[in-house]
């Protein structure tokens, strides 16, 4: 198997260089929206935050090509949303990014609002009490001392992002060149029976997987 010549061909390029965009995109989205949803989750309690809690858990769930198909029914050009958007998001590069956000979001979430929800709790009440805001609380007090958590919860979420197909199948569509990422390469690889393209692409996907593991260890132990 010629692996350096398979990884320069830019049908595997192509699909590397959107899965690094698209991880880039979404990891900030992830980073900054999951920890702003997580404080809200457990700034109070009402109908509208278990609604919120509701759908952001839901993909850890539900079938990930039901959820694109829920996705793509609300966001196509004759969505309930789609036809008030500012943009075409599905089968384009947005696309890609809100599915693998959707998709890590869970995982970016979960560990913050358990943190924010322990000891740490304790601490924003006395700066509360000392006459802080809400806000100053939470980035002067709260934050610091979950950093581990965001943290965490941030690779995780790129870890699930990197290997998303259901949804990404349903709102990329997969367009050879514009909305393939390197999961959904894999598949096409296989299908087409390019059997050594799949397995480099697997190994590119696995050195970020282990990747994302051995940082993870690492702030385990830290």
């Amino acid at each position: 198997m010629d692996f350096v010549g398979i990884l320069s061909q830019p049908e595997t390029i192509n699909p590397l260089r959107l899965t690094l965009k698209t991880l880039a995109v979404s990891g900030v989205l992830h980073l900054f929206g999951g920890v702003l949803i997580a404080y809200y989750l457990t700034s109070g309690k009402g109908v509208l935050r278990s609604a919120v809690d509701f759908l952001v858990t839901l993909p850890l769930v539900f079938p990930p090509i039901a959820t694109g198909f829920i996705l793509l029914m609300l966001l196509g050009r004759a969505g309930w949303l789609g036809r008030f958007a500012p943009m075409d998001i599905v089968f384009n590069f947005p696309g890609v990014v809100l599915a693998s956000f959707v998709s890590g979001l869970p995982l970016m979430v979960k560990p913050v609002e358990a943190a924010l929800k322990g000891d740490v709790r304790r601490l924003g009440e006395i700066a509360q009490v000392l006459g802080k805001s809400d806000w100053q609380t939470f980035w002067l007090v709260l934050l610091p001392n979950i950093r581990r958590n965001v943290t965490a919860g941030w690779f995780l979420a790129l870890g699930r992002s990197l290997g998303e197909v259901g949804v990404t199948l349903m709102l990329g569509g997969n367009i050879i060149g514009k909305t393939n990422t390197l999961s959904l390469e894999i598949y096409n690889a296989v299908f087409s029976g390019e059997f050594d393209r799949a397995m480099v692409l697997a190994v590119i996907i696995g050195l970020f997987s282990l990747t994302i593991f051995a940082a993870l260890k690492k702030l385990s132990a830290v």
